[in-house]
C-alpha cells in the first residue's frame, strides 16, 4: 500500500499537524475526503461510487475500509482520538519536502 503525505503551509502549520494522507493515489482521494463522507453517513460502497476510491488498482481498499469503519456510528470519535495519538507520538512533527 502506498501512502503519500501532503504538507500544507509553512512551519507554523507543521506544528499544528496540517497534513493529509492520500489513501487512493490513482484518484487522489485523501483520508479527510473519506472521513468527511463517512461522517455524513455514507457506507464504503457509497464512498467508493462518489469518490472513486479503490476502483483502479485496488491497493488502497483495505486502508479506505479501515477509515470508514473507524468513522462508523458505533465509533464516531475514533478518527479524532487516533489523530490526537498520532500528534502526541510525533508522527506529524515533520515536513515532507
Amino acid at each position: 500500500m502506498r501512502l503519500i503525505l501532503i504538507y500544507y503551509g509553512g512551519q507554523e502549520f507543521a506544528s499544528k499537524g496540517y497534513f493529509i494522507m492520500i489513501v487512493c493515489v490513482c484518484n487522489r482521494v485523501s483520508d479527510r475526503d473519506i472521513t468527511r463522507h463517512a461522517h455524513a453517513g455514507m457506507s464504503f460502497d457509497d464512498i467508493q461510487l462518489e469518490l472513486g476510491v479503490a476502483t483502479c488498482c485496488g491497493a488502497c481498499e483495505g486502508c479506505a475500509r479501515d477509515i470508514v469503519n473507524q468513522c462508523s456510528a458505533s465509533h464516531p470519535t475514533a478518527a479524532l482520538r487516533q489523530e490526537g495519538a498520532a500528534n502526541a507520538s510525533g508522527f506529524n512533527n515533520f515536513a515532507v519536502a
